[in-house]
């Protein structure tokens, strides 16, 4: 037996959209953002995927979020063509059917701070042994560029 089943658990991109339709009805969109797990060479990457709602209800929930904030959401894969039939362009979304703040066990984003101007990063001299594994992976600051030759 075939299953089209989705469920996703990350976070609120941006605002939502609304786009009233020919036909009386309200298409609400949004993106929720999903962590992958480690990438290969240890950075974390991210998934941002489209979703829509044609429910008035789940749109309400999605509507009373912030940016940022988890949510978690099921419903089916669609894709979807759109465009004249020389130039089609398709496109993959979750239509969602049920979405729900997530819950508090979650661990909340990491809050950002402004970069740290190379000179105050107290980082050691490139002559100094590091003592911490994570400047390692820091490139050494670059006073000037040689001229080509």
């Amino acid at each position: 037996m075939d299953r089209n089943e989705v469920v996703l658990v990350g976070r609120l991109s941006a605002a939502v959209e609304e786009h009233p339709l020919p036909n009386g009805d309200t298409v609400t969109k949004w993106r929720v953002i999903v962590r992958r797990r480690r990438h290969r060479r240890g950075a974390a990457m991210t998934d941002s995927i489209p979703c829509v709602t044609f429910n008035p209800e789940t749109a309400e929930v999605v509507r009373n979020l912030k940016p940022r904030d988890y949510i978690e959401v099921s419903g089916s894969f669609r894709c979807r063509v759109f465009g004249p039939s020389t130039a089609k362009i398709w496109r993959y979304e979750v239509e969602v059917n049920t979405a729900q703040p997530a819950g508090a066990d979650l661990p909340s984003p990491t809050p950002q701070t402004a970069p740290t101007p190379l000179a105050e990063a107290n980082l050691p001299h490139p002559t100094q042994p590091p003592t911490d594994p994570l400047t390692t992976l820091i490139p050494p600051q670059v006073h000037y560029l040689a001229p080509a030759s």
